[in-house]
């Protein structure tokens, strides 16, 4: 019998999903939630004329998408006020992720990150055979100077870093990355991860001229534009980089709906300002619900807020599953010692409504668990 000759690499990787989605856990508790704040979704929405673009666009879906992606590349240039050159555009930033890690990496390449940082970036390196190399947090943020260090050190290829942070919600000030980037070391491309840019306080977003060759910045629709499930990002980099994309990316990837759907949500600003301003209004609420129940809310410059629960991993576990067995999807940290929290996503006031509900009856029961030992 014939069976599929799978490369060494693709036997010794595990087959995973790096996230179980909300839709999995609804299938197994066999009801849908009542809030889904776990994803970091926008429940905010899409611009109305994105959606209106959207619709529009169905009867042209016998069309394949621009391979070229040109009229959203040359709105984003003009946005950014830089060359179409300078832009390229992917299924999300988790594509583009994907592909710049089979531009750069192959086996034993090293690779740095943070301890807890970003999952998927993680799995696409390990798909390509490349060692990661982690440094923790420090005062639950990532540490720009200690990632560098690890770089230098390693010979590293890539290194990782997001600004605001997820999952963590924490930020540096981008005159603090423009002062860091003076110890990348010689090689080691910068990867900085803007997804959360737009939630974040004005001065986050560092001054990087976009032909730097150090530094590719990757932004997306996902997050305050509210197109997670259509799946455009974009990277922002020196032109030879940028050109260097076309060598693996899927050419067809992008689907001709989502590309309509993001230029007109590109252009419709004052549709931004009205979410970014929904979002800070939710993270202040969410901060307040956990003050209420005796928790800390780190401060946050995304469309989340991580909730200190005040203990053990164990524990904020605990009050996950149950706020989960209560019908309010939630997440948390995934490594030491951030796990000590919970992640909650910026939601509608029905949503904020029902986690208030839900989190002390959680709580109790993580108590009473603990109590019973």
């Amino acid at each position: 019998m014939t069976y599929p000759r799978y490369t060494p690499l693709a036997q010794s990787l595990p087959a995973t999903v790096p996230f179980v989605g909300p839709e999995t856990q609804e299938r197994a508790r066999g009801a849908v939630f009542e809030a889904r704040i776990g994803a970091n979704e926008n429940v905010f929405g899409p611009s109305p004329k994105a959606i209106a673009a959207l619709q529009d666009s169905a009867a042209g879906l016998w069309m394949y998408g621009d391979p070229e992606n040109h009229d959203l590349r040359r709105a984003l240039a003009v946005h950014h006020g830089v060359s179409p050159d300078n832009i390229v555009v992917g299924e999300g930033i988790d594509g583009l992720l994907g592909y710049l890690v089979r531009l750069m990496v192959g086996p034993g390449d090293a690779v740095v990150t943070s301890d807890g940082a970003y999952p998927t970036f993680n799995y696409h390196v390990a798909g390509f055979g490349g060692v990661l190399h982690k440094v923790p947090y420090r005062d639950d943020h990532e540490d720009p100077e200690a990632l560098f260090g690890k770089a230098a050190e390693t010979d590293a290829k890539l290194v990782y870093l997001a600004n605001p942070d997820n999952p963590m919600g924490s930020w540096h000030s981008g005159d603090r990355i423009v002062a860091a980037l003076e110890q990348l070391p010689e090689g080691t491309l910068l990867v900085l991860d803007e997804a959360y840019i737009e939630c974040a306080p004005e001065g986050t977003a560092a001054a990087i001229t976009a032909d730097d060759p150090r530094v590719i910045r990757m932004r997306t629709f996902s997050k305050a534009h509210g197109l997670a499930g259509a799946r455009v990002g974009y990277a922002i980099g020196a032109p030879e980089l940028i050109a260097a994309f076309n060598k693996v990316r899927n050419h067809f990837g992008m689907n001709r709906s989502a590309q309509i759907a993001a230029l007109a949500a590109l252009q419709d600003g004052a549709w931004l300002s009205h979410v970014t301003a929904r979002i800070a209004g939710s993270r202040a609420r969410i901060a307040d619900i956990a003050r209420q129940n005796g928790l800390t809310p780190l401060p946050s410059a995304a469309n989340f807020v991580a909730i200190d629960c005040g203990r053990d991993a164990e524990f904020a576990k605990q009050v996950l599953e149950n706020l989960i067995a209560l019908g309010i999807f939630v997440r948390m940290p995934f490594s030491a010692p951030q796990n000590r929290c919970i992640r909650i996503s910026c939601g509608t006031d029905a949503d904020l409504d029902a986690f208030a509900a839900a989190l002390p009856r959680a709580l109790e029961g993580a108590l009473d668990r603990i109590a019973k030992g």
